[in-house]
Parts: structure tokens; C-alpha cells; sequence
């Protein structure tokens, strides 16, 4: 691990057609890598690839008619289309690989204290259905699975993607060990929201200083409120004021200061925090894989031994 108190997990990239490779810039994942490493943000040393993980840690989650059907490229066209991306078994490989991902920097955060997936945040897929290009729900299966091999009992995920966490406020609503916080905008998808254990709703526009308050008013008392074994953070940049299906108006420097923020905190309180990468959406990809590094960038800040 070298100096450095946090690890990076890394997977190949899904390289397929898609209607709109702007909006769905799957590339990013490899040039946010290498990014980080050309900047001195990580060295290879913390950076971590994870295993495909088995359909059955996918299903403690997910139905088995669900993840069967979609692993298969047997999903009904309809369920396709509510995910909102084309079936390829390039993309169905990608996607166990994402959640392989976020499980895994779990359990490096469990080691480390903290450790960040260069993908994952698909909050927006259901127990029997995906939707919002959210395919699998990668933040609630490894919430199972580390309490399936008993790594953790008391979960918090905190989820500052512009979008509401939806799926994950679903799956776990009668599930006391696993608290759901989502802060969103509330003028935005999904049009029906899921009630998450605490939803704070946002005003479109919202910027850089109101964002800030509002999340600082939040997150002490939530950790000391759940006292978790780990904190799963999902660090969405489609908050940013250029995003094309934001509707708020944070800057690259709001989302850093956010992101120290989570990071400190949790660090301050004694809790450990993997961090998933979230929405994001915009034409510039070097603007846009830019803003997902400013989650490493405050890791490194924050978890460095020698801060």
C-alpha cells in the first residue's frame, strides 16, 4: 500500500456500441485510471482488480428469474428498455465486474479505511428489475455479501448522486441493518421516489454553499445516529451544474469540498467509507472523468498517512 491509508480498484472497460457514447461514457473508467496515475493521485501499488463475482452473491439481493434472465440475454425487451441500455453479453460481463468491484473495496475499506471503485453507484435497480441504466444494484449486494461472510453487521450508505437512491431505499426498507440516507434533487428522476430511512430533497440550482450546509447539518448526527461497521459512500458528480441530467449547480470545487467532507468525517468519527463513483453525464469526457477523480484526489488528501 506504500504511504497511503486508502486503495483504488480498477476493471477493464465495457467497450461496445451504444446509442449515445456521450451519455453513456463507458470509456471513462480506464481514462480515469490512468489519470490518476499520471497526476501521482495513486501508484500501481493501491490500485486492485476484482473478481467476477458469483450469480449467487448477485441473488441476495436480486431474484434469480432476474439475474438469470438478464445474464442469459434472455430479459423481455421491455425490461430492457426500462434499464434504458442495450443487452450485450460485453455489457452483462461488465456489469458482475463493477459489482465485483464495489464488494471488493468494501472489504479493502474494512482493511484500509478507505477504498475507492473507479465504478459502481447503480442504485436505481430494484430486487426484479433494473432501471436508470442500473442494471444490478451494486451498493446493496455488497452490503449482503459482507454480511453474508459476517464482515459487517450495521451498514450506512450515503448517497449524494443527484438522482434519489431509490432501489436501495426499496431493498432495504424493512431492514434495520442498513440505514439509507439520499441527498437529491427532488425535481428530478426518478418521478416517484422510494422512501430512503432519511431523504433530504434539494431545489433545483442549488449551489456550491447551500449544497454544503445542508449535507454538514447531516452527517455527524447520522453516524453517530447508526454507528456503522462501514459507511458506503456514493459520490454521483451528475451534481455538477454542467451535467446533462443534473438540474443542481455545483462546482468542480464544491464537489471536492464535498467529497473531503464525507471523507473526514467518516475518517474523524472512526469509520471506515468505500466510495463508489456515481452518475455523471456530459460530452466533455475529460471535464467528466476530471470531476469523478476529485473523489481520489480528497482520498489521497484525506487517508495519506502523512496528512
Amino acid at each position: 500500500m506504500g504511504k497511503y491509508g486508502f486503495a483504488i480498484v480498477y476493471h477493464p472497460d465495457y467497450v461496445a456500441p451504444l446509442p449515445d457514447v456521450h451519455r453513456f461514457p463507458m470509456p471513462k473508467f480506464k481514462i480515469l485510471r490512468d489519470l490518476l496515475l499520471k497526476d501521482g493521485v495513486i501508484v500501481p501499488e493501491q490500485i486492485y482488480q476484482p473478481e467476477l463475482p458469483d450469480l449467487e452473491l448477485i441473488q441476495l439481493v436480486h431474484t434469480p428469474e432476474y439475474v438469470q434472465a438478464y445474464c442469459n440475454g434472455t430479459l423481455e425487451y421491455k425490461a430492457q428498455r426500462r434499464i434504458g441500455l442495450p443487452w450485450s453479453k460485453a455489457l452483462a460481463h461488465r456489469t458482475r465486474i463493477a459489482i465485483g468491484g464495489t464488494i471488493l473495496a468494501a472489504k479493502l475499506a474494512l482493511k484500509y479505511g478507505c477504498a475507492c471503485n473507479t465504478a459502481g453507484g447503480t442504485h436505481h435497480a430494484f430486487t426484479s428489475y433494473g432501471s436508470g441504466f442500473c442494471i444490478f444494484n451494486d451498493l446493496a449486494i455488497a452490503s449482503r455479501v459482507l454480511q453474508h461472510q459476517g464482515l459487517a453487521k450495521k451498514i450506512l450508505i450515503v448517497d449524494c448522486d443527484v438522482h434519489q437512491g431509490d432501489g436501495t431505499a426499496s431493498i432495504f426498507k424493512d431492514d434495520d441493518s442498513v440505514f439509507t440516507f439520499s441527498m437529491h434533487c427532488e425535481a428530478n428522476f426518478p418521478g416517484k421516489k422510494q422512501q430512503s430511512d432519511l431523504d433530504v430533497p434539494l431545489p433545483i440550482g442549488l449551489d456550491d454553499d447551500g449544497y454544503l450546509q445542508i449535507l454538514a447539518s447531516h452527517l455527524s448526527d447520522l453516524l453517530d445516529r447508526v454507528q456503522p461497521d462501514l459507511v458506503l459512500f456514493d459520490a454521483g458528480v451528475d451534481t455538477h451544474v454542467s451535467d446533462r441530467l443534473g438540474k443542481l449547480s455545483l462546482t468542480d470545487r464544491g464537489i471536492y469540498r464535498r467529497e473531503r467532507m464525507v471523507l473526514s468525517t467518516c475518517k474523524a468519527w472512526g469509520y471506515p467509507v468505500a466510495c463508489v463513483i456515481g452518475g455523471g453525464y456530459g460530452k466533455n469526457m475529460s471535464a467528466l472523468v476530471y470531476r469523478h477523480s476529485l473523489l481520489h484526489r480528497a482520498a489521497q488528501e484525506v487517508f495519506s498517512l502523512t496528512a
